[in-house]
């Protein structure tokens, strides 16, 4: 159960840290496409294009960090159909043992009332 969640977290991370990655790649081509249409002066075009590009090496590196998330993408599928049959066979023992209980209460009740 507990290894089911951390690939489904691995997953999840590795998705978020993709789309990062390939978020910053858009920002810095619309960027350096608008310094190559527009004059942006140096101080302003090489701190973005520095703090732009850091991000997306970040994103890359955590990307490849979690990439156990993109071999176990069909086992996480697998195990995210798993955790929601193992709840249902969870809740159908609870109302299993729920109905027992009432049964039990029924006869318990019925012999008393023979009794007296």
């Amino acid at each position: 159960m507990i290894k089911m969640r951390s690939e489904l977290e691995l997953k999840r991370k590795y998705d978020q840290f993709k789309h990062h990655a390939w978020a910053g790649l858009g920002f810095l081509s619309v960027f350096l496409a608008v310094t190559r249409l527009f004059s942006v002066p140096n101080f302003i075009s090489i701190p973005i294009t520095l703090i732009l590009v850091f991000y997306i090496v970040i994103s890359l590196i955590f990307t490849y960090k979690y990439r156990e998330g993109v071999s176990s993408k069909e086992d996480v599928i697998l195990t995210e159909k798993g955790i929601i049959e193992e709840e249902k066979l969870k809740l159908e023992k609870k109302k299993a043992k729920n109905e027992v209980k009432t049964q039990k209460k029924k006869l318990k009740s019925e012999l008393k009332t023979k009794k007296e």
